[in-house]
Parts: structure tokens; C-alpha cells; sequence
């Protein structure tokens, strides 16, 4: 899947589970521009096609690249490595949270999830982007 509408903020999820993409599309549907990928491989062959995304949401435990050899996949690309993530992960342990932060994740959030928790830490991270006006 492409992002084509070029105004909207545009966020790639990747995540295998199929109830998960239901919820994450319906979700971020009504104010964001998604495309969904069932893997890290598909997720950064979309990106070396040329669709930027502002905010990748990616799952830890996803097949043939996990959350991990994604994130560090992204941030060692010249081209890539400004793109937010944001892990999403049914995975509680301290340890797995640390990894990813060190390879460059720019949060982590434990499922099950509040949309609203979720929605408030994508709106953080795109103000700090400079993508997302502040609101007072």
C-alpha cells in the first residue's frame, strides 16, 4: 500500500495479527493516513519505494524482521532514520523495552492498550517532530 494523499500525517503500522490491524485501522483511520504491513520486511520494502511515513507503530514479534532488526534496520539509513517509532508489544519485560529504546524506538507500549494513551503519545511525538501544533 502507498500513502498518497501528501497534506495528511502518515503513519505505517506493522503488525500480524489481523484483530490488532482491525482495531490499529479503525483507530487511526479517522485522523491519520495508515498503511499497514503484516511484517518488518514488507514494512521497509514500502519504505525503500519512496512512502515516508511521519510515525511507524511497529509490533515486537513480527515475522521475518522482529520490532527489533526493524528499528535498527530504520535508524542506520541515512534516509530512514528520522521516522518515529513507536513499539507496540503484548511482551511486559523490562529487558525487550530497554532493547528497543537503545535501538532507537521512541516509545513502547504494552498491549493490551488504551487508544487514548496511544493517541496522546503519537500526538507527543509529532510535537516534538515540529509536525503537530501545540495545544493550549
Amino acid at each position: 500500500m502507498n500513502f498518497s494523499n501528501q497534506n495528511n500525517i502518515k503513519i505505517l503500522v506493522v503488525e500480524d495479527d489481523l484483530y490488532m490491524q482491525a482495531i490499529l485501522q479503525e483507530f487511526l483511520q479517522t485522523t491519520y493516513e495508515v498503511a499497514i504491513y503484516p511484517n518488518g520486511f514488507d514494512a521497509l520494502a514500502c519504505l525503500q519505494r519512496g512512502n515516508l511515513p511521519d510515525l511507524i507503530i511497529a509490533d515486537l514479534n513480527t515475522p521475518q524482521f522482529s520490532g527489533v532488526e526493524l528499528i535498527e534496520q530504520i535508524k542506520i539509513s541515512d534516509f530512514f532514520n528520522s521516522i518515529a517509532i513507536i513499539v507496540l508489544s503484548g511482551e511486559e519485560s523490562t529487558a525487550k523495552r530497554i532493547a528497543c529504546l537503545n535501538a532507537g524506538a521512541d516509545d513502547f507500549i504494552v498491549k493490551p492498550f488504551n487508544p487514548a494513551e496511544l493517541e496522546a503519545r503519537i500526538k507527543v511525538i509529532l510535537r516534538r517532530m515540529g509536525k503537530l501544533a501545540v495545544c493550549i
